[in-house]
């Protein structure tokens, strides 16, 4: 019988959220009801309530989540009853183009339950990507599930849903992040210091945290950032950037804000034919106005959104284990705007993180292409980094 819960819910544009009871329908084909045990707070869910996603009101907030599978429906062969899964909001579909080309990670079919969550009334309720995890319980596609230890803390592993894939990717998959480079973060929140941990993964030598809070620049700081700039206490960030990288800026610039502001800081930060990163959600307001010749004369790449490192279903469990290891969070002495870069020998924790790289590089795209039945890419395809890692 469908169940009636509590859930957070945002009515209109700007509204306050509420907390009301909703409607959970019995499983269908392919889909799973998850007991939430933990959700993170993403500044997405705060987009959605503004409108800066779409129209579809009402929303059921939340999407950055763990859990456990309460009850699923016919055909599911995915997950059972009793597992402790992160959700995620791309569950690949194995036939799209960028699937049958072996990126999964680009999906641009992904699933989502048939079915509606509703209000007491009817009303059908749109859930944040899919997944609508502001509540006691939510309906999801099974392949919005991926098993992960039990005994993973379920408020750590639930980021791994959204921020830490969302930022990880930005470094290590959209940004192509390699030994030696250079990178800057603007924005160090969730998805920010996610993008600094990749970084430091992925062996960038110079790691530039750039922030207005001095909280957020010490917490970057511990996660890897080997030079904070408070954006607060100098005239240009761009030049700030160009000073601790020998004047040139840095190779790779993520955008973890989504401003016209930030953004604009961001390409002028990189170096000549550098890459920047757009991985914060801006509004349909927002504008941006550059001179054309500025992107014709400076080169490099301008990318958006990290998406995520790969598919989910494979990476997740390991990004788990990593993390109830202590290997995704390597602490490093407070630096200054002004200091130079650390020279160390790696810790154990940096030779196991990049020993992770090392089997992540190598070994992710032929299980994930296995696994939709897709041949084996010619070594010519891979990126600067998986060819790196792939000659040692």
């Amino acid at each position: 019988m469908p169940q009636q819960v509590r859930g957070v819910i945002a009515r209109s544009k700007g509204a306050p959220v509420e907390i009301v009871p909703i409607t959970i329908p019995d499983p269908g084909a392919n889909e799973v009801v998850v007991a939430i045990a933990a959700c993170g707070v993403c500044h997405t869910d705060l987009t959605y309530r503004d409108g800066g996603i779409n129209d579809e009101y009402p929303f059921l907030l939340g999407h950055e989540a763990s859990g456990i599978v309460e009850s699923v429906g016919p055909g599911v062969t995915h997950v059972e009853v009793g597992d402790f899964v992160v959700l995620n909001w791309r569950a690949v579909c194995g036939q799209c183009r960028a699937c049958k080309r072996g990126r999964p990670q680009y999906c641009f079919d992904t699933f989502n339950a048939e079915q509606k969550m509703t209000l007491e009334d009817g009303t059908e309720l749109t859930p944040a990507l899919g997944i609508g995890a502001f509540a006691d319980k939510t309906l999801v596609h099974e392949g919005q599930c991926t098993k992960v230890d039990a005994s993973a803390d379920p408020a750590v592993v639930g980021l791994l849903g959204c921020g830490v894939m969302a930022g990880m990717g930005a470094a290590m998959n959209t940004g192509n992040v390699g030994r030696g480079d250079s990178v800057a973060v603007i924005g160090c929140g969730g998805v920010g210091d996610a993008a600094i941990m990749g970084s430091r993964l992925a062996g960038a030598n110079t790691i530039i945290a750039i922030d207005r809070d001095p909280r957020k620049l010490e917490w970057a700081t511990e996660l890897g950032a080997t030079h904070t700039i408070n954006a607060t206490e100098v005239d240009d960030v761009v030049e700030a950037v160009q000073e601790l990288t020998g004047g040139f800026g840095a190779d790779v610039v993520v955008d973890a804000v989504g401003r016209p502001e930030t953004w604009k800081q961001a390409f002028y930060a990189r170096d000549l034919a550098g890459t920047v990163v757009l991985v914060g959600v801006p509004t349909p307001d927002m504008k941006l106005e550059m001179p054309l010749v500025d992107f014709f004369s400076r080169g490099g790449a301008s990318s958006r959104r990290g998406t995520a490192i790969a598919c989910p279903s494979v990476t997740s469990p390991f990004w788990s284990t990593c993390t109830s290891r202590g290997v995704c969070r390597s602490r490093s002495s407070s630096v200054s705007a002004s200091s130079s870069t650390r020279s160390r020998r790696p810790s154990r924790r940096c030779t196991a993180a990049r020993s992770f790289v090392r089997w992540w590089s190598c070994d992710i795209a032929c299980r994930s292409r296995r696994h939709l039945g897709h041949v084996q890419p010619r070594r010519r395809n891979l990126g600067r980094r998986q060819q790196h890692l792939a000659d040692r």
